[in-house]
């Protein structure tokens, strides 16, 4: 039990009770390899100085603000282990609620799936893990977070189509997809004094920050893209900012999309939104 006073000892300034005691099993597994249930029934007295070595690592990081995924090089989603570093976000529970509703709707199979922003590629690969004979493609400017993407697809033996693509940039449109979802950057610079430092000091910034000027500039190109790769009847998914959910609904409409949904997270707040491409009968 020496280990576990330690490590309690070292973040107690840092975390909460609950906190602690969740990176107290997540450390102790890193470091042994091991269950922690074994080190917590005392099966297990001591760490070897090399173990010691590591633990003492993890703990020097997550003191500096560190978020522990990128300590640990991975993080959870939708039920699966997903490698992360500081060049993708960290999937979120809001990101996993989008893709339940996305999971949801999908009453047939063999659909053509666009994931833009893919980062870790959570949702793209957790698409076609969940969808029966979905087609998969995902796009995201970033060469590094798409090498992370790619790894995490042959992890999961997830068939996932990666493309690196800029959609401020004019582009050649070929494909056509019945559903489009985007988790886009939609924090303004003016929210950033609200943010926590492990996340303004770690994690991306290109997939967090938008100009204040222009809040909904992804979703504007997407929206645009939307209008010409989706499929008549095809569906487009986002996660939002929780303040523009009335904008973004404005938005929307005035591009020409019906049906637009705005669906609140589990803690109440307006999240996601999802819109329907009409169907154009001539």
């Amino acid at each position: 039990m020496q280990q576990i006073q330690y490590i309690r000892h070292e973040l107690s300034d840092l975390y909460t009770t609950s906190e602690i005691s969740v990176l107290t099993r997540i450390i102790l597994e890193e470091v042994l390899g091991e269950s922690y249930q074994l080190l917590a029934d005392d099966k297990i007295n001591h760490l070897s100085l090399t173990e010691m070595e590591k633990m003492n690592d993890i703990l020097k990081r997550l003191k500096k603000g560190e978020p522990y995924q990128y300590v640990l090089g991975e993080a959870e989603f939708y039920g699966r282990k997903f490698k992360v570093t500081p060049d993708v976000l960290i999937p979120r529970p809001e990101t996993e609620e989008l893709v339940e509703w996305i999971v949801s709707d999908a009453n047939d199979s063999g659909s053509h799936y666009l994931d833009i922003g893919t980062g870790s590629g959570c949702i793209a690969v957790t698409l076609a893990k969940e969808i029966a004979n979905a087609q998969v493609d995902a796009w995201d400017i970033s060469e590094n977070a798409l090498a992370v993407a790619k790894e995490n697809a042959h992890g999961h033996k997830a068939q996932v189509n990666f493309s690196q693509v800029d959609i401020l940039q004019p582009m050649r449109l070929s494909n056509r997809y019945d559903i489009i979802v985007s988790n886009p950057p939609y924090i303004t610079e003016a929210e950033k004094n609200e943010m926590s430092r492990n996340v303004l000091d770690f994690e991306p910034h290109v997939a967090l920050f938008v100009p204040d000027s222009r809040p909904l500039i992804f979703y504007e190109h997407i929206a645009d893209l939307a209008r010409v790769l989706l499929n008549d009847g095809g569906r487009l998914y986002f996660e939002i900012n929780r303040e523009m959910a009335d904008a973004l609904t404005n938005l929307l409409s005035s591009k020409g999309f019906q049906s637009v949904e705005v669906r609140n997270d589990i803690s109440g707040n307006p999240r996601m939104v999802r819109a329907l491409k009409p169907v154009i009968h001539v």
